[in-house]
C-alpha cells in the first residue's frame, strides 16, 4: 500500500526532530570520532557526557517525547529516519523489504563516510551446527596462528587476521581454498565496491575465483551444503561469497574482541564472550538503508528517497530480544551465514582457550569500564600458556625474539603478563636444552660429553631465570 492509497487519516508522516535535538544528535555522531573525550568525562563522574551517554540519553528522550516512534533527524551527514529501538528497526526494515523498496545498505563511519558491505545473499537454510565437525576443521589453523606468537606471547593484528581468514576459507570452501589468500582479498574488495559502477567487474572476478572450489565441493566444508541441496555453482557462488565475508570478519574481529573480554574478566566462557563482543562491538556499528519507494509501517508513512539510519550500539540497552538487523552484515531480517559465523567464532575462541589464556596489553581495559567501541586492529593481546598442560620440549631457539613494547601508559598487570610469558619461554628453552643434552649422540667421545655438560649448565641457568622472572611477574600482576 502506498501513501496515496491509504485511507485518509489512517497514516501519518514521521515526526521531525527539533533544531536543538538535531544539533545534539549531530554532535553525538561527530563525537564518535573523538574517543579521548570519554576519559575526562568519566574521571569527573559525568557519564552523561561520554559518547555512549550522549547517544543513549538522546534516544531515551526521543522515545519518551515521540512515543517511541521513528524520528526524522537532520544531521551533519544527511537527513535520516531513525528508529530508537531494535524492535522498531527490525519491523521498519522488514516492512520495507517486504514491499520490495529497500535498497542495499552501506556502512557509515564515525566520520560520516559511507562504505560498501558484503551484499547479503541468503544461504537458503540454516547451517547445521555440528560443533565437533567445525572445531576439527579450524583446529590446525588456529594452532598455527598461536605458534606464530612473538617471544613475549603477543600476536600482531595482521598475523591474527590472516590466520583467521585462512580458517574461514577452509570452513566455507574446503581445504583446497585454505592457501588462496587472493580469494579473501577479492571478497573484501568486492564488498567495498558494493553499489558502485565497478561492482559488476568485481563480482565477475569473484565468481571466476570461486568456480574451481564449487565445481568440486569439499563435502566437509560449508560449500557442501548447497551442493547437497541441489544448488549449482552459479546459484551457490553469491551466497558462499557472502558467507566467506561474514565468517572471515567474525573469525578475525569478534574472536579477538571476545578474547579481550575474557582477558579482563568481563566474561568467562567462549559462547558468552562472542555474544557479548557482537552485542557491544557490532561489525557494522551503523548502516544506512535507502528506500526506493513509499510504504506504510504501523500507520507510519515512509516516503521514497528516505534513508533509514540504524546503529545497534546506540540502543544497546533497550532490549535483549536479539531482534534487529544482523550485527555482521546489516541484513535487515537477519542472516543465516552470520549466525553460522557466530558459531565459528565461538569454536575459535574455545580452541584458543584450550591452550592459552589471553591477557590484554593495549589498550587499557577493565571489566567495569569497557569502551563503547573496540577496533580489533588496535588490540594487542598476549597469550599466556595455561599452567598444567604437558609440554613437548621442542627446541625454541628458532622462535621469534621478544619485541620491545613502549613502556608509556601500560599498567603493571600488563607487564606482569609479558613477564609471565617470558618466564614460560625461558622454561621451554631450558626443557629443549635438556632434551638436546639427553641425546645419545654426545656419548662418542670426551668432547661430546663436554658439550653435553655445557648444554645442561645452560638449561639450569634458563630454568633459574624462569623462576626469577615468574616471581617478578607475580609481583607485578598482584
Amino acid at each position: 500500500m502506498t501513501i496515496a492509497e491509504s485511507p485518509a487519516g489512517a497514516v501519518r508522516r514521521p515526526a521531525t526532530a527539533l533544531a536543538l535535538e538535531n544539533a545534539v544528535f549531530s554532535a553525538a555522531m561527530l563525537a564518535r570520532r573523538l574517543p579521548w573525550t570519554d576519559a575526562p568525562a568519566r574521571a569527573l563522574g559525568w557519564d552523561a557526557l561520554t559518547r555512549e551517554g550522549m547517544t543513549s540519553g538522546l534516544l531515551a528522550h526521543l522515545r519518551r517525547t515521540r512515543s517511541g516512534r521513528p524520528v526524522r533527524l537532520r544531521t551533519a551527514f544527511g537527513t535520516f529516519l531513525v528508529p530508537s529501538t531494535r524492535v522498531d528497526a527490525a519491523g521498519l526494515l522488514a516492512r520495507a523489504e517486504e514491499a520490495g523498496v529497500l535498497g542495499a545498505p552501506s556502512g557509515l563511519t564515525p566520520g560520516g563516510l559511507r562504505y560498501g558491505l558484503s551484499p547479503h545473499v541468503p544461504l537458503g537454510r540454516e547451517v547445521p551446527v555440528a560443533r565437533a565437525q567445525w572445531a576439527a576443521l579450524l583446529a590446525e589453523d588456529v594452532d598455527g596462528v598461536l605458534a606464530a606468537r612473538r617471544g613475549d606471547g603477543t600476536l600482531d593484528w595482521d598475523t591474527w587476521r590472516r590466520g583467521m581468514e585462512r580458517v574461514a576459507r577452509r570452513i566455507v570452501l574446503g581445504a583446497a581454498a585454505a592457501d588462496d589468500t587472493l580469494l579473501s582479498e577479492i571478497v573484501a574488495r568486492a564488498a567495498a565496491e558494493s553499489g558502485r559502477r565497478s561492482q559488476g567487474a568485481r563480482g565477475a572476478a569473484l565468481a571466476r575465483r570461486l568456480a574451481p572450489y564449487l565445481a568440486d565441493c569439499d563435502p566437509a566444508s560449508l560449500a557442501g551444503w548447497p551442493a547437497a541441496d541441489g544448488a549449482g555453482p552459479e546459484s551457490a557462488a553469491p551466497a558462499l561469497a557472502h558467507a566467506l565475508a561474514v565468517v572471515g570478519g567474525a573469525a578475525a574481529g569478534a574472536t579477538l574482541q571476545a578474547l579481550a573480554l575474557i582477558g579482563v574478566g568481563a566474561v568467562a566462557e567462549a559462547g558468552e564472550a562472542v555474544a557479548e563482543a557482537m552485542r557491544r562491538f557490532p561489525a557494522v556499528p551503523a548502516a544506512v538503508y535507502p528506500v526506493g519507494g513509499a510504504f506504510v509501517w504501523e500507520s507510519l508513512a515512509v516516503e521514497a528517497g528516505t534513508e533509514i539510519l540504524w546503529a545497534p550500539g546506540w540502543a544497546r540497552d533497550d532490549d535483549h530480544s536479539g531482534a534487529g538487523p544482523s550485527a555482521l552484515c546489516g541484513a535487515p531480517s537477519g542472516c543465516a551465514a552470520a549466525r553460522f559465523a557466530e558459531h565459528v567464532a565461538e569454536a575459535v575462541v574455545s580452541r584458543v582457550l584450550e591452550a592459552v589464556h589471553p591477557v590484554v596489553i593495549s589498550p587499557r581495559l577493565s571489566a567495569d569500564r569497557l569502551p563503547e567501541a573496540l577496533d580489533p586492529a588496535t588490540l594487542l593481546v598476549a597469550f599466556r600458556e595455561v599452567e598444567g598442560l604437558p609440554r613437548d620440549g621442542r627446541v625454541t631457539v628458532g622462535l621469534p625474539a621478544a619485541v620491545p613494547l613502549s613502556a608509556h601508559g601500560y599498567a603493571p598487570a600488563a607487564y606482569g603478563a609479558l613477564a609471565h610469558a617470558s618466564a614460560d619461554r625461558l622454561e621451554r628453552h631450558a626443557e629443549s636444552l635438556a632434551a638436546c643434552a639427553a641425546n645419545g649422540g654426545w656419548d662418542t667421545d670426551e668432547a661430546g660429553e663436554g658439550f653435553r655438560m655445557t648444554l645442561l649448565a645452560h638449561a639450569e641457568r634458563c630454568a633459574k631465570a624462569a623462576d626469577d622472572v615468574r616471581r617478578a611477574a607475580q609481583r607485578l600482576a598482584g
